[in-house]
């Protein structure tokens, strides 16, 4: 499945990796640009930059091939939600610059696959199926749902292998900006990692909902799993209004 989605992609002339470093390839809502040019134009942003200019020129495989594309697709004005990840997937054809989501024809990664488990013991909602079966996430992107990585690009079977090279501070600014926004948020952290941004968000404001990581090395052990958190319930019951996009995939 994931060939056929390269072959296809090929077809079509979409990349499926980071074929430059230039932050004019990447596109963001206007209500981001602030805080994105500010950190492009910063001593850790050049060095990024410089990092991945040198790590393409050395023929290096990077993912994914839009690292703001959460940024794109969600605007700050949009957000309702932020579900927080740690660094794009690594396997080709996979990552699409949004956290859990992976392109679509891609098979479910174990912990998209328990995502979509327990959004289905929660709400009742099954998994994707049509027009096929996936896990691509654009749509709840595009409905207020901040699909962010916490590192933005990762290197082909590599995980982690971007991490601390700058990205950080990009993505904190960003969870900052969310925080400090004229309406309230749902922030659902999984996970040990996502969990330590919880220092950036005015808890007062927004509703900060912790579970362990839906990986299956963790997803039903405890204090706090997974399986069984009532995440996206809650979430709907944290909003005036309700109508979160969790059926629109």
């Amino acid at each position: 499945m994931t060939d056929l989605f390269l072959d296809e992609a090929s077809a079509l002339g979409v990349a499926d990796r980071l074929t430059s470093a230039d932050p004019l390839a990447w596109p963001v809502a206007p209500g981001w640009e602030p805080v994105t040019k500010a950190f492009f134009s910063s001593a850790t942003g050049q060095k990024l930059l410089d990092f991945l200019r040198g790590r393409l020129a050395d023929g290096v495989v990077i993912f994914p091939p839009r690292p703001l594309r959460a940024l794109e697709l969600t605007s700050p004005e949009q957000v309702r939600v932020v579900i927080l990840g740690q660094d794009p997937y690594h396997g080709r054809g996979q990552a699409e610059g949004l956290a859990f989501s992976v392109a679509p024809g891609v098979p479910l990664p174990p912990s998209l696959r328990n995502i979509f488990k327990e959004l289905q013991r929660d709400l009742g909602t099954p998994p994707p199926a049509f027009p096929v079966p996936g896990g691509s996430l654009v749509r709840w992107a595009t409905h207020g749902v901040l699909l962010l990585n916490t590192c933005l690009t990762v290197e082909e079977g590599l995980p982690a292998s971007h991490a601390g090279r700058g990205w950080e501070v990009l993505t904190d600014a960003v969870i900052r900006q969310v925080s400090q926004g004229d309406h309230p948020v749902v922030f659902m952290l999984w996970g040990a990692h996502a969990q330590s941004k919880r220092a950036l968000i005015d808890v007062g404001r927004h509703k900060v909902l912790v579970a362990n990581h839906p990986s299956p090395l963790s997803a039903l052990r405890p204090p706090l799993p997974f399986i069984g958190c009532g995440h996206f319930s809650q979430a709907v019951g944290g909003l005036d209004g309700g109508g979160l996009p969790w059926t629109v995939i």
